[in-house]
């Protein structure tokens, strides 16, 4: 799996299927591997290319701030190297971020947007929240870290499966790549900086807005707000699952990210 010197980083991307390209942006705590679960889907129909954002699994990490605009340069960068000049970009949750990030910098190079479980600004309790994620892993080890963050994610169906939370945080905590505290911080901080609502009647391509109706960490009032700032967008809220409805949920979110590109105009040939 090959990685690209962009930016002063190494990043590592993964790129599978054959079809139109369909960018997969991850968010805060994730790397490409988060969308594992749709990726059967999307690569049936579609060129799938997914990348570790700065400081996250196989790509650098160096100790030093980072920003939202910054990761999207990264993933601008990427496409310049790998040849492609339009994607349909995906984003989560931060990635959603670095999504509305791109296709503001470079509305030539999206041609439509999704944004998931994701936001223009987060409000007091949501800063809080990122605040607390940012700080804490310099004082508890990652096992404690994922029980204090899970509950923020995933909803309370999601909780009475038995054993599906441990098997989660056995998984992360055994994962080889983990994020380095300091990685951690400067995500919580881009994203704390991270402000597009004035900005948001820039982004002119269809844009698809999902967000599960339990979701306590990025509500759906946040989605509305993309919503009404996106001129050309669909507001999408699916009644199963929380933050983590990728996980939750996933049938569901592929299948209405699937209807949505199915409607967008063919490619020019």
């Amino acid at each position: 799996m090959p990685k690209v010197q962009v930016n002063g980083i190494d990043l590592f991307y993964d790129i599978k299927g054959t079809g139109e390209p369909l960018l997969l942006i991850a968010g805060f705590l994730c790397d490409h591997s988060y969308w594992s679960l749709i990726m059967p889907a999307l690569v049936s129909q579609y060129q799938v290319i997914r990348l570790d954002n700065r400081g996250m699994g196989r790509s650098s990490a160096p100790d030093s701030p980072y920003s939202i605009q910054q990761m999207a340069n990264d993933v601008a960068a990427l496409l310049d190297h790998i040849g492609i000049d339009s994607v349909n970009a995906v984003g989560h949750s931060m990635g959603g971020q670095i999504a509305q990030e791109l296709v503001i910098a470079n509305p030539e190079k999206v041609k439509s947007l999704t944004l998931l479980s994701s936001l223009a600004k987060g409000d007091a309790r949501f800063n809080s929240v990122i605040e607390t994620w940012g700080d804490l892993p310099q004082s508890i080890d990652l096992q404690l870290y994922e029980k204090v963050v899970l509950p923020w994610i995933f909803s309370d169906d999601f909780y009475a499966i038995p054993a599906m939370v441990e098997q989660l945080i056995e998984w992360a905590v055994n994962y080889p790549f983990p994020p380095a505290p300091h990685t951690l911080y400067y995500h919580s901080r881009a994203i704390l900086a991270s402000d597009t609502k004035d900005r948001l009647q820039h982004i002119h391509c269809p844009t698809l807005i999902l967000v599960g109706r339990q979701d306590i960490l990025t509500p759906v009032k946040f989605s509305q707000q993309l919503a009404q700032g996106i001129a050309k967008a669909e507001l999408v809220v699916i009644d199963r699952g929380g933050h983590g409805f990728l996980i939750e949920s996933s049938d569901t979110v592929t299948s209405a990210m699937l209807k949505f590109l199915a409607q967008l105009p063919c490619p020019m040939n």
